[in-house]
């Protein structure tokens, strides 16, 4: 009886806060090794990883020929002040950053403009299922190039 009086007088227990949950880091669908499967024209294959970071994600792209790995490609997705930036340093090219607009990042699909640049102007990622679709093109759709990369344990 007294706890109940105690209880009443001291008003309602304290409400914890809720426990922090974990969020998951931004295009987390990307993340893992990935690799494309050998066809021609392009002989061996392409693989890309995808790291969760901070702020974004980081992305490396090889290319594999029999017993021959050419580092292909350093890339990065990160958040600034205006958006999500897709920055690539292609080996033997210069850096570019690519642009998502808000209405070109969805749960499971993104894409990133850049129509002063050459080619591409256009790099998109999307999940369909377990596979990861990349393609690069000029900003209106032609000149596409689209891999189809399948999840690999290394």
């Amino acid at each position: 009886m007294i706890a109940i009086v105690m209880a009443l007088a001291l008003g309602p227990a304290p409400i914890p806060p809720p426990a922090q949950q974990q969020q998951e880091p931004p295009f987390a669908w990307l993340a893992g090794s990935w690799c494309t499967l050998p066809h021609p024209p392009v002989p061996g294959t392409i693989c890309e990883t995808w790291v969760p970071t901070a702020d974004g994600m980081r992305g490396t792209s090889v290319t594999r020929r029999e017993r021959t790995i050419t580092p292909e490609e350093k890339m990065e997705i990160r958040r600034d002040g205006a958006g999500w930036v897709f920055h690539a340093e292609p080996r033997g090219q210069a850096p570019a950053d690519f642009r998502a607009r808000p209405d070109d990042v969805a749960a499971l699909a993104v894409s990133f403009e850049n129509r002063t640049h050459d080619y591409p102007q256009r790099v998109r990622y999307w999940r369909d299922g377990d596979t990861l679709m990349a393609e690069i093109a000029l900003a209106d759709g032609s000149k596409s190039i689209i891999w189809e990369y399948h999840r690999v344990t290394e």
